[in-house]
C-alpha cells in the first residue's frame, strides 16, 4: 500500500513529535534557564516580565549555545509564522512570538502549535503541496508548500534533539 503525497509528510511529523514528546514529557522547569556553558543564548525578562530571547541581526561567532528555553522560544517563533503562512494571515514578526515561560507553559505552548500544525497538515491536498510558498524562501517560487511541510519537519527535528541534548546534559551534570 503506498503512501499519499498529503500522508507522508504528515507521518514524518508524527515520528519527529514522538521523539520530541519524549523529551518534552521529562523536561523540568530548571532545564528551561540551564546555562550549559558562558557563552549562551537564553530567554531574559524585561522590565515589565515578557520573555524577550537573546538575538542578533548577524550571527555572532562563535555561535552562542542555545539553552532549552531558547530553543522552546525558536520552534514557537519559527512554527507560529509557519502557520501563518499556511493559514494565509499576515506573518507576525519575530517580536511579536511572546515566550509563555519556563516549565509547563512552554510545554503546552509547543503542543498547542502541534495541534494547529495537525490541522493544517490534515486540509491538505495535492493540489495545496504544490502551490507556492513563501516560507522560509521569500521571494522563490521554486519552494512549494511540500517544501514547507518537509522543512518544518526538518527544523522540528533538528530542535527536539537539540532541546534532549541539553536535558541529558544537565541530568549527567
Amino acid at each position: 500500500m503506498s503512501a499519499s503525497r498529503t500522508e507522508l509528510p504528515r507521518w514524518q511529523f508524527e515520528l519527529t513529535w514522538s521523539l520530541f514528546e519524549y523529551h518534552l514529557e521529562r523536561l523540568e522547569p530548571e532545564d528551561f534557564l540551564w546555562e550549559p556553558v558562558a557563552h549562551c543564548w537564553t530567554m531574559r525578562r524585561d522590565p515589565d516580565g515578557t520573555w524577550i530571547p537573546d538575538w542578533a541581526d548577524t550571527e555572532p561567532d562563535p555561535v552562542p549555545v542555545p539553552t532549552v528555553a531558547w530553543v522552546s522560544w525558536h520552534i514557537g517563533w519559527w512554527w507560529s509564522v509557519a502557520l501563518d503562512h499556511a493559514r494565509g494571515r499576515p506573518p507576525r514578526d519575530r517580536a511579536e512570538i511572546v515566550w509563555p515561560g519556563e516549565g509547563a507553559p512552554a510545554i503546552e505552548w509547543l503542543r498547542g502549535l502541534r495541534t494547529q500544525w495537525l490541522t493544517v497538515l490534515d486540509d491538505l491536498t495535492d493540489q495545496d503541496l504544490d502551490a507556492t510558498a513563501p516560507f522560509p524562501w521569500p521571494d522563490d517560487p521554486r519552494h512549494t508548500v511540500a517544501h514547507m511541510v518537509a522543512w518544518v519537519n526538518a527544523e522540528l527535528m533538528k530542535n527536539a534533539s537539540e532541546i534532549g541534548q541539553l536535558r541529558l546534559l544537565r541530568a549527567a551534570a
